[in-house]
């Protein structure tokens, strides 16, 4: 048997805060049990399935993520959801696009963790 990913989980200052941003940006809600002020918060992608899971911790973020998280827009641009993202609070970290097209965007959520922004299926198709 192999294993499965239980859930992707984020060190930050700020569970909740950090869970609101991200609920936003996956557009699901966060648990039900959470509120500010609380050690972990939790964000369920699927019923029963892969959750983000935000957990207290007292070191601040020093160096650029190992492991990130790569979205790709289901219903928009990858540059219309850049620009919705950075408007729900998203930072800029850096731009690989292309003029052909091809290519990704590294933002980073409030506390700083990188993330990329991915083509479309829509542009992938051209």
């Amino acid at each position: 048997m192999s294993s499965f990913v239980q859930n992707i989980a984020f060190d930050c200052a700020d569970p909740y805060k950090l869970a609101s941003f991200w609920s936003k940006v996956v557009d699901r809600p966060q648990a039900e049990e959470d509120f500010p002020g609380d050690p972990e918060a939790i964000i369920e992608l699927a019923a029963g399935g892969l959750t983000l899971f935000f957990q207290r911790v007292p070191e601040e973020k020093s160096v650029k993520n190992r492991v990130h998280v790569c979205l790709r827009p289901s219903d928009r641009t990858r540059d219309q959801e850049v620009g919705r993202l950075l408007e729900i609070g998203a930072g800029f970290v850096s731009d690989h696009r292309e003029p052909d097209g091809t290519g990704w965007v590294v933002l980073a959520d409030p506390e700083g963790n990188e993330f990329c922004i991915l083509r479309s299926p829509g542009e992938l198709a051209y």
